[in-house]
C-alpha cells in the first residue's frame, strides 16, 4: 500500500536524510589509496550514532538475501553495482567506489547513494559518474504532480541509453517512509505514462545504477548480496530521497 506523508511527515525525512548526507560526506572524506571499506562504514557509524539515528541497513535481511546484512553502508567497487559489503579490501589509486547509506531518525527514514574515485581518476569513470548523475537528475526533474512513475523511469532510461549504458532490471527505486523499503517501486526501466500517479506528499528513492559495458545483465556474490556486471565494467550508483509537493519535487537528503 502506498502511503502519502504529511507535511510534517516530510519535514522528518528530512531530519533523517540530512544524516544521511552527513554519513555519506564523512565516507567520501575518510575514503583514501590504503583505507579499508570497513573503515568507511566505521565512519558512517560515528555519524549515525552522533545524531542519534539507527541504521535501515544493518541487520536487513529482504527475501533474496542468505544472511542479514552486516554494515550500515553498502560499499560497491569498480565493477560492483550495489550492495557490496564493507571488508577488508584496501582502497586503491584509481578504484570507483559507490556508497548507499541510509538513517532512521524518530521513526522516519533517508535513503541516498555516491559514486566518487579515489586517487587519480579514469577520464571513463568520470565520464559514467556524470551520467549517472544526469539520469538521477533527470529523474528528479520528472518527478512532477501530473506525470507518474513510468516517467522518471523514462527519463533515466532516456539518458542511461545516450550514455550507451546498461542497468540491471530488476533493481531500482522505491517508496520510502517509515520504512526504507514502501510501495510504490520505482523502475529504473520504463515507459511514460505507466503506474502509480505522482501526488503531493509521495516520497520516493530515486537510484539510477549505470553500467558502463551496456548490458542489463548482472551476477551476484558467492555473499548472495554484491552484484557485479556480468562484464567486468564499472558501474556507479548515486541516489537521493525525495518529496513530490505542490512546489515541485523537493530533495530530502541533501546536507
Amino acid at each position: 500500500m502506498v502511503e502519502i506523508k504529511t507535511d510534517t511527515a516530510l519535514e522528518r525525512m528530512r531530519e533523517a536524510g540530512r544524516v544521511v548526507a552527513h554519513a555519506l560526506a564523512a565516507v567520501r572524506a575518510a575514503a583514501a589509496v590504503g583505507v579499508r571499506l570497513r573503515e568507511l562504514d566505521a565512519a558512517a557509524r560515528t555519524v549515525l550514532s552522533e545524531a542519534g539515528a539507527r541504521s535501515p541497513f544493518l541487520g536487513y535481511r529482504p527475501s533474496f538475501a542468505p544472511t542479514p546484512f552486516p554494515a550500515v553502508i553498502c560499499a560497491s567497487v569498480n565493477d560492483a553495482v550495489v550492495h557490496g559489503i564493507p571488508d577488508d579490501y584496501r582502497l586503491r589509486d584509481g578504484d570507483l567506489v559507490s556508497i548507499d547509506c541510509g538513517a532512521e531518525l524518530h521513526g522516519w527514514t533517508g535513503d541516498a547513494a555516491i559514486s566518487f574515485t579515489v586517487g587519480t581518476a579514469r577520464p571513463a569513470d568520470m565520464e559514467l559518474i556524470a551520467a549517472t548523475q544526469q539520469a538521477l537528475d533527470a529523474g528528479i526533474a520528472a518527478a512532477t504532480i501530473g506525470h507518474r512513475i513510468g516517467d522518471i523511469s523514462h527519463a533515466i532510461t532516456t539518458v542511461a541509453r545516450m550514455a550507451g549504458c546498461g542497468m540491471p532490471a530488476d533493481f531500482g527505486g522505491h517508496g520510502i517512509g517509515r520504512q526504507m523499503h514502501e510501495d510504490p517501486h520505482v523502475p529504473n526501466h520504463g515507459r511514460p505514462g505507466r503506474g502509480f500517479p505522482l501526488r503531493h506528499g509521495l516520497a520516493l528513492a530515486i537510484e539510477p545504477m549505470l553500467m558502463a559495458g551496456g548490458s542489463n545483465d548482472y551476477r551476484t556474490d558467492p555473499d548472495g548480496w554484491t552484484l557485479r556486471t556480468i562484464d567486468g565494467s564499472r558501474a556507479a550508483h548515486i541516489e537521493h530521497t525525495i518529496a513530490i509537493t505542490d512546489d515541485g519535487p523537493r530533495i530530502l537528503t541533501l546536507p
